[in-house]
């Protein structure tokens, strides 16, 4: 008997709980939520967000759509390993599940709803403008919800330590995303 959830079991269990996250932020609410998956599970959202999230992006050709994909992929799954990595000489004591699950549930819906949100304002010519700004309030709910995610997933309690993990994952992702775009240019 396979007691392995469906692809889709996994995925509309993961939109619930995103909604719980994202409408009830606090270290709490993650912490509900952080032993329910493992990386198998956050990396299914992931990949199904980025899926969701090319074509709504498919202007840029289909070399775009799939380097895209691969980027968001790669640069989850570092950023995630580096969190778990960093959060751990920080004296964190969470897994790698807990850290890539709890992530997955912030990032996969924010990155759909910064795309489907970004193509209704480059359909309108005056929205081109407000792109950049929509990008810097993604970031920043990003920034929060990874602080939260830090917080619980790691078991990090000291400030410093949590800005330290964020910093050191956010900068080798973000040297690992300019590689491999590179490459696959």
């Amino acid at each position: 008997m396979n007691t392995t959830p469906s692809i889709t079991d996994t995925v509309m269990n993961m939109v619930n709980q995103s909604i719980q996250v994202l409408t009830k932020p606090s270290v709490e609410t993650f912490e509900q939520y952080e032993n329910k998956g493992t990386l198998r599970e956050a990396v299914i959202y992931v990949l199904v967000a980025a899926v969701i999230t090319g074509l709504l992006n498919l202007v840029g050709g289909l070399g775009a759509f799939l380097s895209g994909i691969v980027v968001t992929m790669v640069g989850f799954l570092i950023f995630t390993y580096l969190v778990h990595y960093v959060g751990k000489s920080q004296g964190g004591s969470g897994t790698l599940d807990n850290v890539s699950y709890t992530f997955a549930l912030f990032w996969a819906p924010i990155n759909v709803l910064f795309a489907v949100a970004s193509l209704i304002l480059i359909i309108t010519v005056i929205g081109i403008i407000l792109v950049p700004l929509l990008a810097i309030a993604a970031l920043v709910i990003n920034v929060y919800f990874a602080y939260l995610a830090v917080h619980s997933s790691m078991n990090l309690r000291e400030s410093g330590k949590i800005w330290i993990t964020l910093a050191v994952a956010f900068v080798g992702t973000l040297v690992a995303s300019l590689v491999i775009s590179g490459i696959l240019r």
